[in-house]
């Protein structure tokens, strides 16, 4: 029931904004160039990796310089990027994720194979669901560049602080997923970027 929750909801969304996902690529070619999307290896259900895809929002090859995004105002965010970073437009490709069968539209964050290797044998149960687009810990720590930016170290205070919480909130999702629980999530999360901006 979920996954044919998930691929009615991501077919629509696709079809109805597709004319604005031409509108936000030739924003980003016109400011940055190419490519218009960013993709990244993530690690999915049963700890395999994947592709999740994005709009790009940084310079090309921003991401050697750290994997975590520090402040609102990161200089390696674009124009378009910024806007597109503040109302979860970048966000939007990964609608494709969820068609191809390797996201769900409501599951744990997906993480990198980074600080997934750093992770317990009980925080790996986190990968007994599929990843997703947003989650309790997207709506809890909507403001996450910013806490980085006020730590004195980001990545120390991601892996220590940050990461234990978003782990443990996705375990808990994982005992409770359900559709009602989804469609929850999914308009918390709405009115959060709404409230935010």
């Amino acid at each position: 029931m979920k996954r044919v929750f998930d691929v009615f909801v991501s077919c629509i969304i696709l079809l109805l904004l597709f004319p604005f996902f031409l509108l936000i690529a030739l924003f980003i070619f016109i400011d940055s160039g190419s490519p218009i999307f960013y993709r990244q290896t993530r690690v999915g259900l049963n700890n395999i990796d994947f592709q999740l895809f994005k709009f790009r929002t940084m310079h090309t090859h921003a991401d050697k310089l750290g994997l975590l995004t520090v402040g609102g105002r990161d200089p390696r965010i674009t124009k378009v990027g910024y806007f597109l970073r503040k109302y979860k437009l970048d966000e939007l490709p990964q609608f494709m994720n969820v068609l191809q069968g390797n996201m769900s539209i409501v599951g744990p964050r997906p993480e990198v194979r980074k600080y997934v290797n750093m992770y317990s044998s009980e925080q790996l149960k986190v990968l007994s669901v599929k990843p997703g687009i947003t989650d309790e810990s997207s709506i809890k720590f909507s403001n996450e560049s910013d806490l980085l930016a006020s730590a004195e170290n980001p990545e120390e205070y991601y892996i220590q602080v940050l990461l234990p919480q978003k782990v443990e909130q996705g375990i808990n999702y994982s005992k409770n997923a359900t559709i009602r629980n989804d469609i929850r999530i999914i308009i918390y999360t709405f009115l959060k970027i709404i409230k935010q901006r």
